[in-house]
């Protein structure tokens, strides 16, 4: 009776699901986040995928990750009462309806009388995030776990089947062996794995570039949007940053780039950007703050100083999104930059792969699809430009060898 109430489901409509457990990060640095559940003891299962993670060579940010995803498991097994242990592929499935049907906490940051989820912004035609789980969120749970019941399969602690289906359906890691020359071959998506939409890099319009740098009310954060801008870092890397990183003379400033184990590489720096970083340091100067060439480059502006952090250079944009009526994230600007760099006949694609800091050259390739807006004016100019008038048949006749070859000499 318990096995055909599994496969016709559970009442995932009135499920509720607590925000018991939480994310801690630790001082140990062959652990650095933890998971833990309701009454506050941390949850071994985590802690051993969490370090196999680590020794794998993945980074801190990665096992913060892969936590949370975690965390939200363990939730939802709570919900239903079942151990992670005995897991089945049943409550993989009900994970899955439940999270395409549940909100997503992370959006109840919404402030009242804010655009609609799902609306479009319509002065950079970005659409704004959706209340509920995105599919490629769904995909990396389903990953996630996936990798979790894995690493206890093998070593003994787990069940000896995983739960979590393969991510293809003819078993095996998607595309493992992959030749980056040559295009991906359409295939079937896995059991429980989301279609997720195709998504074009969209590049910030010009004129929301100049509101941005009009609406900013200090040398730092000029400094900053004009060093995304001109670098493609990512906000991890950028905050990353120290003083030493920083090389007006070359032109370049250096970061330690996702996935290279902490290596740090070189990115260029436009003059601009540049100019108004040595006028952060003198303004940091004027506050009496005189950070090491070891210590970090982005402060907050606000004593006590501290070193600034992603959760205050996101309130920070979120604040000129507000005055200038856009949504534009850190992230659009590399985008942008990406878009520019491609656009101009001088630099080739080698080079933006680079700059960009692309593994392969294919990611860089998927940049060249040409952008709706532009593709919308063309399909504009085709309708407004003037027809050509029809030419006049006066003086045109038919060849009579022609008329005495189809009807005869008659």
């Amino acid at each position: 009776m318990e096995q055909n109430s599994a496969i016709a489901g559970r009442d995932l409509a009135g499920l509720v699901v607590t925000k018991a457990g939480r994310v801690v990060q630790t001082s140990d640095p062959t652990l650095p986040w933890v998971v833990l559940d309701g009454a506050g003891a941390r949850i071994d299962a985590a802690d051993a995928f969490l370090k196999d993670l680590l020794a794998c060579g993945s980074s801190a940010a990665s096992c913060r990750s892969y936590a949370f995803d975690l965390l939200r498991w363990f939730r939802f097994l709570a919900a239903v009462d079942v151990g992670w242990e005995r897991a089945s592929r049943a409550e993989v499935r009900d994970f899955v309806l439940w999270l395409r049907s549940s909100v997503n906490p992370a959006r109840d940051r919404r402030r009242a009388g804010g655009p609609a989820p799902g609306s479009v912004n319509a002065r950079t035609g970005k659409a704004h995030l959706r209340a509920g789980y995105a599919p490629a969120t769904i995909n990396h749970a389903l990953s996630v776990l996936a990798a979790f019941y894995e690493i206890h399969r093998a070593s003994g602690s787990g069940p000896m089947v995983s739960p979590v289906p393969p991510q293809s359906r003819t078993g095996g890691r998607l595309d493992a062996h992959h030749n980056p020359l040559e295009p991906f071959r359409p295939h079937r998506r896995g059991i429980y794995r989301q279609k997720q939409p195709d998504r074009l890099p969209r590049a910030v319009p010009d004129d929301v570039i100049d509101d941005v740098f009009t609406s900013l009310g200090s040398h730092r954060d000029r400094a900053l949007v004009g060093m995304f801008l001109s670098s493609g870092a990512r906000a991890a890397e950028m905050l990353g940053m120290t003083v030493a990183d920083a090389h007006p003379g070359d032109g370049r400033i250096w970061v330690r780039t996702k996935g290279l184990g902490g290596i740090k590489q070189a990115c260029p720096a436009s003059p601009e950007a540049f100019g108004w970083f040595a006028l952060y340091l003198g303004e940091m100067a004027d506050e009496g703050l005189r950070p090491g060439p070891d210590e970090p480059l982005w402060w907050t502006r606000r004593r006590p100083w501290r070193p600034l952090t992603y959760t205050a250079l996101r309130a920070l944009l979120n604040r000129v999104n507000d005055r200038i009526g856009a949504n534009i994230s850190w992230h659009d600007l590399r985008h942008t930059l990406c878009l520019r760099l491609i656009a101009d006949p001088q630099v080739s694609l080698v080079d933006v792969q680079q700059v960009m800091r692309h593994r392969w050259i294919t990611t860089t390739g998927g940049y060249l699809r040409p952008q709706p807006d532009e593709v919308i004016a063309k399909v504009h100019e085709h309708y407004t430009r003037p027809k050509p008038a029809p030419q006049p048949l006066d003086g045109w006749d038919y060849d009579p060898q022609d008329l005495a070859d189809v009807f005869g000499d008659a």
